[in-house]
């Protein structure tokens, strides 16, 4: 049932391997770039969850491994965090033609990634992905990065990994609220291009989110197939790539407006982003009302949020919503840079949006 998805940029490529039971096979696909000591860089949860039997599946193999388990939360991806990241790993011995490991979520992968592509300027890294979130989507592509006060994920750099391996069984040990943030961006993927993939997922969701094993297996591995064709063709998003941010604009700024806190997932933001994406385009007479009702209706029937009044606490104003999206690092000449739709299936970005119609959206 395994799944192998190249990601096709030259001297760059890597696969992505996509499967249950693959933990077990990890030493063996971790062999050929593992020299020297191999950090292991994770957080508390996944470290409860699965550390000691993947120090021993790559003992197995012969590999040297230093585990360092780093604090669980949105709050490690700060420079705070990098710093003590950086410290470890030279305290470790690894060296530039060593490997680092990423074993974790968005969060590990990000900061891990960073880590390892200015460290030594460069250092090869593996992501073992163990949430939804980030076996569909942050573990592909490069992209690593760490939050400041300003926004999120605004300092970093491109580094892609060697390999990703991403084992469908962890997610059964996932919380109900973190899988469906994960589920965003499988949802995206499908929105942004791919028709029949969100036909399919409205027929198959809520067997894929309880874990049916091909089911599950397909809905990741489809994403990240359709992630590894706009990465090859695009790597440092100069085009096709921003697509990618369907949901994003609105989803960053939500996170920001709510301090990066438990009150929002980031897959919950990108959920109601989404949703505010489409609504965006039905009031600029782009996408037909029907899409957008489709669409919401489908994040509702698997219990995701889709709107800002489904954040708990204070609702945060347009106004602050706005200015947080002025920092947002895919604005362009000065201007908000969004992901509409035309349908389901069919989206495009743009910089000529109506800051008034943006209002309008967001004081729904």
């Amino acid at each position: 049932m395994t799944v192998h998805i190249p990601v096709s940029l030259g001297t760059r490529s890597y696969g992505i391997h996509v499967g249950p039971g693959l933990i077990s096979e990890a030493g063996k696909l971790l062999k050929p770039f593992a020299k020297g000591p191999v950090p292991i860089v994770t957080d508390s949860n996944v470290a409860f969850l699965h550390l000691d039997r993947f120090i021993g599946v790559l003992q197995d193999e012969g590999i040297e491994v230093h585990p360092i388990v780093l604090d669980a939360g949105e709050g490690t991806k700060s420079f705070a965090w990098l710093e003590k990241l950086i410290g470890q790993l030279l305290a470790a011995g690894v060296d530039r033609g060593g490997l680092i490991v990423a074993l974790g979520g968005g969060v590990i992968g990000d900061l891990t990634g960073f880590a390892a592509g200015i460290l030594k300027r460069g250092i090869a890294f593996a992501q073992i992905p163990t949430t939804l979130l980030s076996q569909v989507d942050s573990s592909v592509g490069g992209k690593t990065a760490i939050n400041v006060p300003e926004g999120k994920n605004l300092v970093g750099v491109f580094h892609q990994p060697s390999i990703v391996i991403a084992d469908t069984d962890v997610l059964g040990t996932l919380p109900r609220r973190e899988l469906l943030a994960g589920y965003a961006e499988v949802v995206k993927t499908a929105a942004l291009g791919n028709a029949d993939y969100f036909s399919w997922l409205e027929k198959n969701a809520v067997q894929a989110l309880n874990g049916e094993p091909e089911a599950i297996v397909r809905a990741v591995a489809e994403a990240c197939k359709m992630k590894a064709g706009i990465v090859a063709r695009d790597e440092r998003e100069s085009g096709e790539r921003a697509l990618l941010n369907l949901g994003h604009t609105f989803g960053h700024a939500l996170e920001t407006a709510t301090g990066f806190s438990g009150r929002l997932l980031h897959g919950e933001g990108v959920s109601i982003g989404m949703a505010l994406a489409f609504q965006l385009s039905v009031k600029l007479g782009l996408c037909p009302a029907a899409d957008c009702e489709r669409l919401i209706a489908h994040l509702k029937m698997v219990g995701m949020p889709s709107a800002i009044s489904d954040i708990p606490g204070e609702r945060p104003s347009p106004e602050v919503l706005i200015a947080a999206m002025a920092h947002d690092k895919k604005v362009k000449d000065g201007k908000l840079i969004f992901v509409l739709a035309r349908r389901i299936g069919e989206t495009f970005v743009t910089g000529d949006v109506p800051v008034d119609a943006v209002r309008e959206v967001l004081e729904v």
